[in-house]
């Protein structure tokens, strides 16, 4: 299991260098899948550019980067070919909504068992908590996203006592619940 949870994306060289850590793979050589169906409204449509660029400084080739929308599903063979799945931030209930209507939810959480890497941005990130029915079930607590300070920095301690509190400039590392999960933070 290799999944990121932050607010911002790769907002700082900690976060990115965590990233890179997990691809575990040259950049160049990467194949990501982005996911921008939770930008359904103006403001997040225009932090659209930034997610993408996320990938971009990292070193993936936009050539190597494929949009998704989520009107269908990926069978859970082709899923396998990306060695990184980014999800946009934006309305969580409407991509929510996609992921399970599409049959998504099963290809997703099969790619995440055989170790794929997951990044959520802000909505795509809480998709993996409990703040909405039907979630993807990842953490068994609420995420807050766009905290003015995170809960804390270091392993996070199954199951947590409180929500889990992320700020612009923290991620949420998790490689096996509840053995290996940390949040870092600038």
């Amino acid at each position: 299991m290799r999944v990121m949870l932050t607010s911002c994306g790769l907002e700082t060289e900690k976060i990115k260098n965590h990233f890179l850590e997990m691809l575990g793979k040259d950049p160049a050589d990467a194949l990501a899948l982005f996911i921008p169906t939770a930008a359904i409204d103006a403001d997040a449509v225009a932090v659209l550019p930034k997610c993408m660029e996320d990938l971009l400084k990292c070193g993936i080739p936009k050539e190597n980067i494929k949009v998704f929308d989520l009107h269908e599903s990926i069978p859970e063979d082709e899923l396998k070919a990306f060695d990184v799945i980014y999800f946009c931030g934006g309305r969580t209930s409407y991509l929510l909504n996609r992921i399970n209507a599409t049959g998504f939810r099963d290809s997703l959480l099969s790619y995440i068992r055989d170790n794929g890497l997951v990044i959520g941005v802000s909505a795509g990130s809480i998709i993996f908590a409990n703040n909405l029915p039907d979630n993807l079930g990842l953490l068994d607590t609420k995420l807050d996203v766009h905290c003015d300070k995170s809960s804390f920095s270091g392993k996070v301690s199954f199951p947590p006592d409180e929500n889990i509190r992320l700020s612009n400039n923290a991620a949420m590392l998790i490689r096996s619940i509840p053995d290996d999960a940390e949040i870092i933070d600038d």
